[in-house]
């Protein structure tokens, strides 16, 4: 029993569509989705991966059922019919990339207003400064008096980054931390506290915003597992603004080619439940109180000549019992200097 071409093209076209989510939705490309924003990507993702596998498998299968239909009889020497255009044909192949092209278009777009792509409060700097150009940097610090040469830029209406998503927007964050990138490490400075770490530690479930700053490069702060990435420019601030969602080791990397080590800018962010990073940040603060009373009891001013100049007796190519033979008024001189 022979079928009829439609039902033929029918059940090709529904394996097609099967084959196709299938495989947009069981790809295995993506890491461990460890943020709230990171479904929205991936949904984006797995809906280009299965146009795509569509794709793939209508031209390849066209094409191999071409070579098979249509390849050469044994003893036939003659020309295929000449095939001169198919106006329906050309319509059709135009019109199929024009619709996925807008429909990608409009998805992106509704995912990145929904991830806080288009909060205009994102934006908190007033424009680049002029900067100096120094041997071996890209960018480096501002030239003295820019800030009053340069007038000030008008209000901002376009995100400078990711803000707050649109139920969230002209709220603040739950945690809020500073972001310094530098050739070649990361610095976090959680400004509620004064903590300083080249870790950053963040608490599931709460709303975390990140001002990145860079001091002497670009440099790109991409984290795989929360689907973001932002941009670290001299000068000038960005925000990036998340909510992490499973605990876990996740890997900071730079995104960009900043110098000769760029490939070891590299460092960690810890999610921890709120009740752990609680506990590492009052941590964290006691550990700097102790620095700073360290330092203070360590002051110069009341160390005695020997005291002061022990760690440096070898590179001054004497031994500490000479130190000792110091006159007493050397002593005195040394602490009213």
């Amino acid at each position: 029993m022979k079928i009829p071409n439609a039902i033929t093209a029918m059940l090709a076209g529904i394996v097609l569509t099967l084959a196709s989510l299938w495989f947009g939705q069981n790809h295995g490309l993506m890491p461990v989705a460890a943020s709230e924003e990171a479904p929205l990507v991936d949904g984006l993702f797995n809906a280009m991966m299965t146009i795509a596998a569509g794709l793939f498998i209508l031209v390849q299968g066209a094409l191999v059922i071409s070579i098979i239909k249509f390849r050469k009889r044994p003893g036939d020497e003659t020309d295929a019919p000449p095939v001169d255009g198919n106006l329906s044909l050309e319509i059709v192949w135009t019109a199929i990339p024009v619709v996925i092209v807008l429909g990608l278009s409009v998805y992106s777009f509704e995912v990145y207003n929904t991830m806080g792509g288009l909060d205009p409060m994102a934006s908190h700097d007033h424009g680049p400064h002029q900067m100096a150009m120094t041997s071996g940097s890209a960018i480096a610090a501002p030239l003295p008096g820019s800030e009053d040469a340069i007038p000030p830029a008008k209000e901002e209406k376009i995100a400078l980054g990711v803000g707050a998503s649109p139920e969230n927007q002209g709220n603040p964050a739950d945690l809020e931390v500073n972001v310094l990138g530098l050739q070649f490490a990361w610095i976090f400075t959680y400004p509620e506290s004064g903590v300083v770490s080249g870790e950053l530690h963040i608490p599931a479930g709460k709303e975390v915003q990140l001002n990145i700053a860079a001091q002497d490069v670009l440099h790109a702060f991409w984290v795989p597992q929360f689907r973001l990435k932002q941009d670290a420019i001299p000068a000038r601030t960005t925000e990036l603004r998340f909510k992490p969602k499973t605990p876990g080791d996740y890997p900071i990397v730079c995104a960009e080619l900043c110098g000769a080590y760029h490939g070891a800018m590299q460092t960690r962010v810890l999610v921890e439940t709120p009740e752990d990073f609680e506990a590492w940040l009052q941590t964290q603060i006691a550990l700097q109180k102790d620095a700073a009373s360290q330092t203070v009891a360590m002051n110069p001013g009341e160390l005695s000549d020997g005291e002061f100049l022990a760690p440096f007796v070898r590179d001054m190519g004497i031994n500490s019992a000479a130190l000792e033979q110091l006159h007493p008024a050397a002593h005195h001189e040394h602490h009213n200097s």
